[in-house]
């Protein structure tokens, strides 16, 4: 059995290592039912409540939300994003006030589809076993590969940043929007492991949890 910090909790798989350790963080269920208690986010056609998301504790979240669109509809989430309360506004922000403006601005189409890599998804940091519960692993993030245009053009976080100038400043500007709604934000510029999408969560940094991470 591998040593965990006193400070850690483990979750075991079939194997001898854990699959993942984790900390026990008060704050991430107070920030949940606040956000659930203040009526802000409330479940309509394109946001659809949860009762729960699988997997062993502490994964999930108190009650989950099923996005399948923002925007009002006119912004499609493929496949469907499953996130915590505080991640709703979040998402909804940074697509009608960054990334919808960014596409007519620099692209001259609408934007009509996200295309989500990940969400919630009970596991490690970067899939790694052993290593510390991934925001994904509280429904805390989303991982976004390509956005999709009115017109069926897909501009793709992989290839645009290297490509066409056009979409390389599509790209900057919505990845300098998402450093404004969300604590943590990574993409191809941090690591290979980032390499064809953008990261963006929710999570605390630093000892008041005011810090961010933006790369």
């Amino acid at each position: 059995m591998c040593a965990v910090s006193a400070s850690l909790l483990a979750i075991w798989g079939c194997s001898s290592a854990p699959k993942f350790v984790f900390k026990n963080e008060p704050w991430r269920a107070d920030e949940e039912r606040q956000c659930l208690s203040s009526g802000y986010v409330r479940a309509n056609p394109f946001l659809v409540e949860r009762v729960a998301l699988g997997g062993p504790e502490p994964c999930g979240a108190i009650k989950p939300f099923e996005m399948t669109a923002v925007a009002d509809g006119h912004v499609q989430l493929r496949p469907p994003a499953m996130v915590r309360c505080p991640m709703v506004p979040a998402v909804e922000r940074w697509v009608r006030e960054t990334v919808r403006p960014a596409a007519r601005h620099y692209l001259g189409r609408d934007l009509v589809e996200l295309k989500v890599a990940a969400s919630y998804s009970c596991r490690a940091i970067n899939h790694v076993v052993g290593g510390r519960l991934s925001e994904h692993g509280h429904a805390n993030a989303l991982d976004v590969s390509a956005f999709i245009l009115s017109d069926a053009a897909v501009v793709t976080v992989k290839g645009a940043l290297r490509g066409d100038a056009r979409e390389s400043a599509f790209l900057r500007a919505v990845h300098d929007g998402a450093c404004q709604e969300f604590s943590t934000v990574l993409g191809p510029n941090h690591d290979r492991m980032h390499h064809d999408h953008f990261h963006m969560d929710l999570a605390r940094h630093g000892r008041d949890g005011s810090n961010k991470i933006c790369k």
